[in-house]
């Protein structure tokens, strides 16, 4: 699939000189104020300013994201634990690289900028874990990375709303991350069996790591820079409340869903944690 579905992202998208202000960038129910009071007392005008610089943002992560992963990935192609899956690692590295390029050509032509990545505050994981288990955390969290993004991708693929070019960089995403959660799929389980087989002590450590990581990713959504910049009063103190308000933890639930019930299956979570 990855050779018969193959584009030339760098000649297939039409980039319009500019974006239309009247539309939003982002989907309006997936913006981090969506479905409290702090989205309904703002004026229409302020609304649509906030989708853009949520799009900038998203798609900011994105390009960090992807750089994390490749980074990763590169160290391990042709190694003998990935021998049988580096062919298609060739293909994975291809399509990340071009996905950073387009995500960020939308942020530099419409935002003028790249949102700074956000501190990584998730747990240390190498100190003591089995080399299976710190192989299971990386392709852990570029799995986790790709649902997460992809929950996105694909509300705002369909999204007519949108501008055009916005809907299209959603649309290939999707597309492609369909492939790469599958094999991130297989890869997480055959690293698991090996630590569940050799190293069952890692379980808990792990258990307590992937849900610090969720929580972290979900969080790295939340960018005080992107409320300041839509002209909203006090963005820290806003992405707190965010963060504790009963819409939002309902939000978080929908685009986790698929992810916890993964990890569930796997025992990896618990079980009501995906009630």
């Amino acid at each position: 699939m990855a050779e018969s579905d193959y584009y030339n992202p760098y000649t297939m998208f039409e980039w319009p000189d500019t974006l239309e202000l009247d539309k939003p960038w982002m989907s309006e129910d997936l913006v981090t104020l969506a479905g409290t009071e702090f989205w309904d007392e703002l004026p229409r005008e302020q609304q649509l300013a906030l989708t853009r610089h949520e799009a900038v943002n998203f798609f900011s992560l994105n390009v960090h994201g992807i750089r994390e992963l490749l980074s990763e990935v590169v160290l391990r192609i042709h190694t003998k634990t990935y021998a049988d899956a580096s062919e298609f690692l060739h293909h994975f590295i291809g399509e990340e690289n071009e996905h950073m390029w387009f995500f960020s050509a939308f942020c530099l032509r419409y935002g003028k900028k790249i949102y700074p990545a956000a501190p990584n505050l998730t747990p240390a994981t190498d100190d003591g874990l089995s080399k299976a288990a710190s192989e299971l955390v990386i392709f852990a969290r570029i799995l986790m990375f790709e649902e997460i993004v992809d929950y996105f991708n694909a509300h705002m693929a369909t999204d007519t709303s949108l501008p055009k070019i916005a809907q299209d960089i959603n649309r290939i995403h999707h597309q492609d991350e369909s492939r790469h959660v599958a094999f991130g799929r297989t890869i997480f389980t055959q690293l698991l069996q090996q630590v569940k087989e050799k190293n069952p002590e890692d379980i808990p450590r792990l258990v307590t790591y992937l849900d610090a990581y969720l929580d972290y990713s979900i969080r790295s959504l939340y960018n005080p820079a992107v409320y300041r910049d839509a002209g909203l009063n006090s963005p820290l103190e806003l992405r707190r409340q965010l963060l504790e308000h009963p819409a939002r933890a309902e939000a978080h639930d929908r685009i986790l869903k698929r992810t916890r019930k993964f990890l569930a299956r796997n025992g990896l979570i618990a079980q009501e944690a995906v009630a």
